[in-house]
């Protein structure tokens, strides 16, 4: 699981060549005896222009957590008011550190997000150590809890006076992760244009929410909105009450950061990612606050307390006969939202793999559709497994520590930077006052979470600290046995053979493998 783990030094000079051809037939020609495209150069492909990477961030933010975190929420800060200025500036803390990632974003042009950026700036152990709780349990386990909401929600109608059985929900998660996972190793257009398309159907169903509402309001049913009865308390928040209810909150604004993840593969991405940044963060605070607000139009705050899907209750009080546009809606949106987090999250592989942290066949494509499909097969593999482990919404505690603690180290990797490098050329430079009011909000949570779950916090941790052997063992120890060297490059060589993939091309050769190939 290293940089001696590449075990396709035969293969290496793929990358500066076109594709191997172990079987021709299949990939000279077609049914009608014309030759295939192949690319004269075999490298990810620039296909996300300012839409897709709009669709990609508001796609991955916008997944069941409008429809459900509303109700923790409120229970946490004990009134409307409190929760929908909660609401806000959970927003204005996502705009603060999508701000800092802009930054990075076009100084440190790489694909895989924070690894990438902590792994230029604090070395290879602090990168490792989030890359591998990522690969290991984050981006699985989340993507095992959509999919499983996504299934939940599918089978609701079939199952209308109970919980769907498990073997059925885990049966149809699996078969959408997989049919996910074939759509994205054939072609980035294809995934993409499945990210615009549910992005905009997402959008388009918090916007009947919020018409709805806005209808509820003209008609004088906003009793819950009025500043009288919106700021009366009917239990006195605690500091550490704040902490979770803006931790709620936050979780249903993640996914701000993962256009980082795909840099490589945006169209003009010094241009588009920070505009894109800038288009879609807005707007879901707009859409997020405005649909909290329509909610309070149709229930009252007990009512949405004792609901378990909150848009659903919505659907059954205001749209009568269509209130089965919400269940759908929600079914939409997570099917979006886990296409997104393959996407993505397969980059991150991708990326641990090209810098040695991970086995080299991870980084390697399709030598004709240019697509990651072993760091693909391998996010799907491990969601799979979580899925058939079943403590998902256990496992879900421990990601969101994890994931908070890797933005924190980011953004505080930034400042680092700026005094590490002061002379570099950053095409974007954000006031320093925005790292440090995110660093301040982001040891707030950190704090409080440590006070008030601290048994979760101190797996978090262990989870991420489990990987320094495996680094020193995998990364850091050079001369391995021969025996293990000779049997990661056969297992590389099948690896190659079955997918059809090699090694991407690059104006430079990264460090890793031009230390290897001179070795």
């Amino acid at each position: 699981m290293g940089a001696e783990m590449d075990g396709a030094n035969r293969n290496t000079s793929n990358c500066t060549k076109q594709a191997p051809s172990p079987a021709p037939e299949k990939m000279m020609k077609n049914g009608n005896n014309k030759r295939d495209h192949i690319p004269e150069r075999v490298t990810l492909k620039k296909e996300i222009g300012l839409l897709s990477a709009c669709a990609i961030i508001i796609g991955n933010i916008i997944g069941s957590g409008i429809f459900i975190a509303p109700k923790g929420v409120l229970e946490h800060s004990g009134s409307v008011g409190l929760a929908l200025i909660i609401w806000m500036l959970g927003g204005g803390i996502a705009g603060l550190g999508s701000l800092c990632y802009a930054e990075l974003g076009v100084t440190i042009p790489k694909s895989g997000g924070d690894y990438s950026y902590v792994t230029e700036i604090f070395g290879g152990l602090v990168g490792f150590l989030l890359l591998w709780s990522a690969v290991l349990i984050m981006y699985p386990t989340t993507l095992a809890v959509i999919a499983l909401t996504f299934s939940n929600y599918v089978l609701q109608p079939v199952f209308p006076d109970c919980v769907p059985p498990y073997t059925a929900t885990r049966t149809l998660s699996t078969v959408c992760l997989l049919f996910l996972t074939w759509v994205n190793c054939s072609s980035v257009r294809w995934a993409t244009r499945i990210q615009d398309v549910f992005t905009i159907g997402k959008l388009l169903a918090l916007g009947l929410i919020i018409v709805v509402g806005l209808v509820q309001i003209c008609k004088g049913h906003y009793e819950a909105l009025s500043p009288q009865v919106a700021f009366e308390f009917w239990k006195t928040p605690s500091v550490g009450q704040i902490a979770l209810a803006f931790l709620q909150a936050s979780f249903a604004f993640s996914g701000w950061n993962f256009l980082n993840y795909v840099t490589e593969e945006v169209v003009e991405p010094r241009r588009n990612l920070p505009r894109a940044i800038y288009i879609s963060i807005p707007l879901v605070t707009f859409v997020y606050t405005f649909t909290n607000i329509a909610y309070f139009t149709a229930m009252s705050p007990e009512e949405l307390l004792t609901s378990n899907a909150v848009a659903v209750t919505f659907g059954q009080k205001l749209l009568g006969m269509f209130s089965s546009i919400m269940p759908i809606s929600v079914a939409l949106s997570t099917f979006g939202g886990i296409n997104g987090y393959l996407f993505t999250s397969s980059r991150l592989c991708f990326s641990g793999a090209r810098e040695g942290h991970l086995p080299s066949l991870l980084a390697m494509i399709h030598f004709k559709n240019c697509t990651p499909i072993p760091a693909l097969l391998v996010c799907c593999a491990a969601t799979i497994v979580i899925l058939c482990i079943g403590e998902t919404h256990t496992l879900i505690n421990y990601v969101s520590f994890i994931n908070y603690l890797s933005y924190g180290v980011t953004i505080a990797g930034l400042l680092f930077f700026r005094w590490k490098k002061p002379k570099l050329h950053r095409p974007i430079k954000v006031n320093l006052l925005v790292p440090v009011l995110y660093l301040i909000f982001w040891a707030f949570l950190l704090v409080f979470s440590f006070y008030t779950e601290p048994v979760v916090c101190g797996i978090g941790l262990i989870i991420i600290l489990t990987g320094v052997p495996v680094y020193f063992l995998g990364v850091h120890w050079k001369k391995k046995p021969k025996c293990l060297d000779t049997f990661i490059e056969s297992a590389t060589y099948v690896g190659q053979k079955l997918c059809y993939v090699v090694f991407p091309q690059f104006d430079e050769m990264p460090p890793e493998w031009t230390e290897k190939s001179d070795a």
